[in-house]
């Protein structure tokens, strides 16, 4: 806690000065276009990944990155119900990561004995599992938990489409969803591209959103 404090204290002496009108705008009120739902692992640092500021970004985090579909009474459905009718929301970023620890829960359910709460709450996430397991992949094996992680990031991707809201905006081309596979050990974000398929990492995206598809089916080069 002392480490805390000492934080606190250096932000409030060295930064906020430095940064105080935009402190002062933000006092009147938040304008973020994007909105994101994370797992709340302290290793994933949103803003730090990002590189933004203060009001960018509307974060919600759980254990597992999970979306409950829509009609729940819990925290995450009144938060994206708050996001999406109140917030100038553009984006949605579904951000999952490698070595969750609510993945490796979903593998071993016998950890999970004394923790009915977090049992129920990863029952969201029993989907992912069930095609993991007809995938045929080996759940104790080292690539088991990143493996049922961009599963779980689909998943939720899926439920976002339950609430009405967003589907309705998504349809109008006024929301789009992203999934986001964050890589702790590398530092490597990679994003989930339905139209291909597959996992792209973010560092090529720059280059394919320049690009468009022939009839054919290749990649050719916007002008």
């Amino acid at each position: 806690m002392d480490r805390l404090i000492k934080g606190v204290r250096q932000f409030q002496e060295r930064i906020f000065p430095k940064q105080q009108a935009l402190f002062e705008k933000l006092a009147k009120g938040q304008q973020p276009e994007t909105l994101v739902i994370a797992c709340s692992d302290s290793r994933v640092s949103l803003e730090l990944m990002t590189q933004t500021s203060p009001g960018e970004l509307f974060v919600c985090r759980n254990a597992g990155n999970i979306v409950p579909p829509y009609g729940h009474s819990d925290a995450m459905n009144a938060s994206i119900e708050y996001a999406i009718s109140v917030l100038p929301i553009r984006d949605i970023v579904v951000c999952g990561h490698s070595d969750c620890g609510a993945m490796k829960g979903l593998l071993t359910p016998q950890n999970l004995t004394d923790m009915p709460r977090v049992k129920d709450w990863l029952g969201h996430a029993r989907g992912a599992l069930r095609a993991f397991e007809r995938g045929g992949d080996e759940p104790h094996s080292h690539e088991a938990p990143a493996s049922l992680a961009r599963l779980n990031i689909r998943l939720q991707l899926e439920h976002l489409h339950t609430y009405p809201e967003v589907f309705a905006r998504v349809q109008q081309g006024l929301l789009r969803l992203h999934g986001w596979l964050y890589e702790i050990g590398t530092g490597d974000v990679f994003s989930w591209e339905p139209a291909e398929g597959s996992w792209v990492s973010l560092r090529e995206t720059h280059v394919l959103g320049r690009m468009r598809r022939t009839a054919g089916g290749e990649l050719v080069q916007h002008a």
